[in-house]
């Protein structure tokens, strides 16, 4: 038997090939996904190797991430439950597609990967592998296994000589990309408990952050992201910068408690400095580009968006037409967005864009004022027949 494993190098993903290799008595590809990570990935490879991988495959899949995932979902507005730029989920559907891809170049029977039975990820991974090819077994170690807790995995990997970076006094699960970085386990699993130091990977405490702050401005076309005061920039080189500066002044850290696709509240730390800050400029831009219609009908979309990539449904014809409708929608969100960042907090220092449907005789109270007052008693009456024909015929809404 064959099997191709989305392989991190962490301590379940590790833990899961030896243990594959054994049980299933297979040959284990392990493929691993870089999405700007900070990873060491000759490391990665030779750990791989070490630990019973026939043979390791690595991709640089960072440009399409952003291109294809991340941005997408930018110009959607996709915040899970207001607050999660999704690094992660976005991540799980372009590692599913390659999985299958390599699988049918290798002639695997089966993928796996190194996801809890419990956990979001081993949805998307089944739903995203499901979606190209349904004859194909997906495995998840994590959800088979005699191993109980992470110290048991500990343990097992010490047994056969498996080196992994986590430790009984380290026991967080991390997990980056590009976007974001997640950290689970640990005392994060206690939402009462207050968070060390160790479990940050990008960010400076906002207390720590320099005392002056630091500026930027972002250009968008079409809602995406293209320029950093002025200069044009690749995708991967904006997103880099974005996060080292948010990073440095403490910006894009998220300390909450999600409600998981599985149905269990569960406490998670994220950070994305550049999620941040690219999503606060955006929402300006929509504010100053888009009718109050569409902007009000995207919010409503948009949360529909972040539970469709969430819950592993990347992949859904309704994803599609969001899609569809998100492009319609950003035909005229360009221009740029100036911000200020200061120990953890955003702010608007300017915007510049040519697609404004702003009027400043309409909503001057100055000598430039246009409005035509009069006009809007007459508005007022008519906004409020409803409200004045109950009352006349079924008597006032409520006490006074």
């Amino acid at each position: 038997m064959k099997i191709v494993l989305a392989y991190s190098g962490g301590l379940d993903t590790s833990v899961a090939l030896r243990w594959l290799k054994e049980n299933h008595d297979a040959e284990v590809i392990a493929f691993c996904a870089n999405l700007g990570q900070p990873e060491d990935f000759q490391a990665i490879r030779e750990k791989a190797l070490a630990s019973g991988a026939c043979k390791v495959i690595i991709e640089d899949l960072r440009e399409e991430y952003l291109r294809d995932y991340v941005f997408p979902a930018l110009r959607a507005g996709a915040l899970y439950e207001r607050r999660y730029t999704m690094a992660a989920p976005l991540g799980r559907p372009l590692i599913a597609r390659h999985l299958v891809r390599i699988a049918h170049a290798e002639g695997a029977e089966a993928v796996a990967h190194g996801s809890t039975g419990k956990g979001n990820d081993q949805v998307r991974f089944y739903a995203g592998v499901v979606a190209h090819d349904p004859a194909l077994r997906v495995l998840a170690p994590c959800a088979e296994w005699e191993l109980k807790s992470r110290d048991e995995e500990l343990a097992y990997a010490q047994r056969f000589g498996i080196p992994v970076s986590a430790t009984a006094d380290s026991p967080f699960s991390m997990d980056g990309s590009l976007w974001g970085t997640s950290t689970e386990c640990g005392v994060i699993d206690d939402f009462r408990a207050r968070l060390p130091r160790t479990a940050y990977q990008l960010t400076t405490d906002p207390q720590e952050a320099p005392d002056t702050p630091a500026h930027v401005a972002i250009g968008f076309e079409r809602g995406v992201p293209v320029s950093l005061d002025g200069q044009r920039l690749a995708p991967m080189e904006l997103v880099r910068r974005l996060t080292d500066l948010g990073g440095r002044h403490g910006v894009g850290r998220v300390d909450m408690v999600e409600n998981s696709l599985m149905g269990i509240k569960n406490r998670a730390l994220y950070e994305s400095p550049a999620g941040a800050i690219l999503h606060f400029a955006h929402r300006e831009l929509e504010d100053l580009t888009i009718d109050c219609d569409t902007l009000h009908c995207k919010a409503e979309l948009a949360l529909k968006y972040s539970e469709l990539v969430y819950r592993g449904q990347w992949w859904s014809p309704l994803r599609k037409a969001l899609d569809a409708f998100v492009e319609a929608s950003q035909a005229h969100v360009n221009g740029s967005i100036a911000l200020r960042l200061y120990k953890g907090g955003i702010v608007v220092e300017g915007r510049e864009t040519a697609d404004a449907l702003f009027d400043y005789g309409l909503t001057a109270h100055d000598g430039a004022d246009r409005f035509d007052h009069p006009a809007g008693i007459g508005f007022a009456y008519v906004w409020s027949l409803p409200q004045r024909i109950r009352a006349k015929l079924r008597g006032p809404a409520s006490e006074l």
